[in-house]
């Protein structure tokens, strides 16, 4: 079979096929080009323990084509990390290890969830920001315990993806040595060649963004993909990024270089002449792998674990001559305490008087800097809008990785990419902000969030028609629905300092949830009947009614429109019906609450509901059902002062409390 390390490289080619041959579904294109340069990475380049998949620091691999997810597995099986021969042969299948697209939490040496091409490219980004910044809050001369490199693998359509150039216009200005990106360029996508939508000269577009690049001409030559990554590793002040020209399909005669290798098995026929095309034993047996590939594994594994072990003996050096700077590293790995944020009584004071809750909001993460140091965030290049800087905290720059306020620039879709990158680097807790308008570009990133059950926050001001004169253009109508319907994501719309405060709480103590803060621009009256705990149950009664056994109805607001339920509720009680009213900052969390509490709050028997929201109104008929009614809006807003928009939509007491008349009367 001649070579061992062709021998080895060749197994991961043969055991991807097989995989995907087996399932009848998959892409085995991307495996076999792209098998040469992951062997070498992972054989030779990357600090990688398979007994240890989560040691610190690592080096992190992210295959950001995920639709090639076979390779990634056959590196795990191979490696040590614990992935079967039997869960190679149940790719695809229902509740495997093996699925489709790597999966972060699901399958052990996943380093991020990547399908949606591209995405792994700003996650790496990420990650390298992370790295940068560890490094620079905790390294001491002779003790560098953060020392490591972020590389990511991804193809043309990776490159195609607008994401992968925001956030590489970031890594370069951020001179993010860390970073290596590895191009599977293969000139193939899905269509046909890339000629027909892709014809820049990618290499240039990198070296505008700040890389140095580099070229390996033949994609199975492992000395020249070697010296490549340590040219990469040699230079200390950009990201690199190596073009490897590859074949998709390599080794099989018919789907060699065809579009046809990308998504498709390649057939038992076209397997078994891949096997005879690279002398591989056996060619009719699947799944057979020579004992010598996996001694020749087990070795290469060894490497691994010795470095963890040198690591292992330099943080202890390193405690020892350090112990404060010990005790903070175990704190910025440690989840917040929730108990100490909780009793600290300066945190939940606040002025009673009307603010907006993005104001309040600002004043949380500044609090929240000093009870959460390893806080690290940033804003669209919306800052002094979004209230999101922190003081005295310093800007993360080339020039200082230690800043913990990080300049995304206007790229909001790389910018929440990057801040899953962050947190799954692990570390740091992140936030990033932008208009809640825009939280339309972040919203693929934020599904990746939810679907890993990383706690990333997201400062989503200008809430609703409320922005006034800037017009239907960045007044938000249907993103409160878009949000509240994704899966494990929280959704906080908060009506006062006190919500606005519980729901930072929620946000920075989550731990496999990621949440949304959905803040005013305009001021706000502190609300009397406001209350911490009960806000974070999701919904509460923030003004009962005079004889809650024998209310008329309920009413139930969220934000800014709670004010008015309250107005609404004392005019009426003026024409004797009685109302409650409810706050409802959460409704995600508010589902999650126990059926008797839900109850409680929401009794089945009161049927005149009304709720009243400045956003669309899906998603309300679950509370309000077939008897109840809406103050909501049905179509764009419009360019004006905020106070007359109100008006014009019909967000009035007035309204409100009309509204409300009709649904008890419609009752009786």
């Amino acid at each position: 079979m001649g070579n061992i390390d062709n021998t080895c490289v060749n197994a991961i080619r043969v055991l991807a096929a097989d995989a995907v041959e087996k399932a009848k579904s998959g892409h085995p294109g991307l495996p076999l080009g792209s098998a040469a340069m992951a062997y070498e990475l992972w054989a030779n380049h990357l600090n990688h323990n398979g007994q240890n998949p989560r040691w610190p620091n690592r080096d992190r691999f992210i295959l950001s084509g995920g639709h090639g997810s076979t390779l990634l597995y056959s590196l795990l099986h191979f490696f040590g990390y614990g992935l079967t021969l039997e869960d190679m042969k149940n790719f695809r299948q229902t509740d495997s290890l093996t699925p489709e697209h790597p999966e972060y939490g699901h399958t052990v040496g996943v380093e991020a969830t990547t399908g949606p091409l591209g995405a792994g490219m700003g996650m790496a980004v990420g990650m390298a920001i992370a790295e940068a910044h560890l490094a620079a809050v905790f390294n001491k001369p002779g003790k560098q315990i953060v020392d490591h490199y972020t590389f990511a693998l991804g193809g043309d359509g990776c490159m195609m993806e607008g994401i992968s150039s925001e956030a590489f216009s970031l890594a370069g200005t951020l001179g993010l040595s860390k970073l290596i990106v590895l191009y599977d360029s293969n000139q193939i996508s899905i269509e046909g060649s890339t000629d027909i939508a892709f014809r820049e000269n990618v290499q240039k577009r990198m070296e505008a963004f700040g890389f140095q690049t580099l070229t390996v001409e033949d994609g199975n030559d492992l000395a020249a993909i070697g010296k490549a990554i340590e040219e990469a590793k040699a230079d200390k002040k950009r990201p690199s990024f190596i073009t490897v020209k590859t074949q998709i399909g390599y080794g099989c005669p018919a789907k060699q270089g065809k579009a046809s290798a990308h998504g498709e098995p390649l057939g038992e026929d076209n397997v078994k002449a891949l096997k005879e095309n690279l002398s591989w034993p056996e060619p009719d047996k699947t799944f057979n792998l020579p004992q010598e590939v996996y001694d020749h594994f087990a070795e290469l594994s060894k490497k691994g674990a010795a470095a963890e072990a040198e690591w292992n003996k330099l943080m202890e050096a390193y405690a020892k001559e350090y112990p404060a700077e010990k005790q903070l590293w175990d704190e910025y790995h440690a989840a917040p305490k929730a108990d100490s944020i909780k009793a600290n009584a300066d945190y939940w004071a606040s002025e009673d008087k009307p603010q907006a809750t993005r104001n309040l909001s600002g004043e949380c993460i500044n609090k929240l800097k000093n009870l959460v140091p390893q806080l690290i965030g940033g804003s669209a290049d919306l800052a002094p809008s979004n209230k999101t800087y922190m003081k005295d905290a310093g800007d993360f720059s080339a020039e200082n990785y230690a800043g913990r306020n990080l300049h995304f620039g206007v790229r909001e879709l790389a910018m929440a990419a990057m801040a899953n990158g962050i947190t799954l680097h692990g570390g740091l807790r992140t936030y990033v902000g932008t208009f809640f308008v825009f939280s339309d570009y972040i919203k693929p990133m934020v599904r990746l969030a939810a679907l890993m059950k990383i706690p990333v926050t997201y400062v989503l001001t200008h809430d609703s028609i409320g922005v006034g004169e800037d017009g239907p253009t960045h007044e938000p109508i249907e993103q409160l629905a878009m949000l509240r319907a994704q899966p494990n994501l929280h959704v906080f719309r908060p009506a006062d300092a006190t919500e606005t405060k519980a729901a930072w709480f929620a946000a920075i103590t989550s731990a496999k949830t990621p949440t949304a803060l959905v803040l005013t621009r305009q001021n706000l009256p502190q609300l009397p009947g406001s209350d911490r705990d009960k806000a974070l149950r999701g919904a509460y009664v923030v003004s009962e009614a005079k004889n809650p056994a024998t209310m008329d109805g309920i009413l139930i607001g969220t934000g800014s429109e709670v004010q008015l339920c309250l107005a609404a509720q004392e005019t009426l009680a003026k024409e004797n019906i009685d109302l409650r009213v409810v706050s409802m900052p959460c409704m995600d969390v508010f589902a999650e609450q126990d059926e008797a509490y839900r109850e409680e709050i929401l009794p089945g028997k009161v049927r005149a509901r009304v709720a009243v929201e400045a956003a669309g109104d899906f998603g309300w008929g679950k509370y309000v059902g077939l008897d109840g009614a809406t103050v909501t809006m049905s179509g764009f807003g419009a360019s004006g002062p905020a106070g007359q928009l109100f008006k014009k939509f019909g967000f009035t007491a007035e309204h409100v409390a009309e509204v409300a008349r009709q649904t008890v009367a419609k009752g009786r």
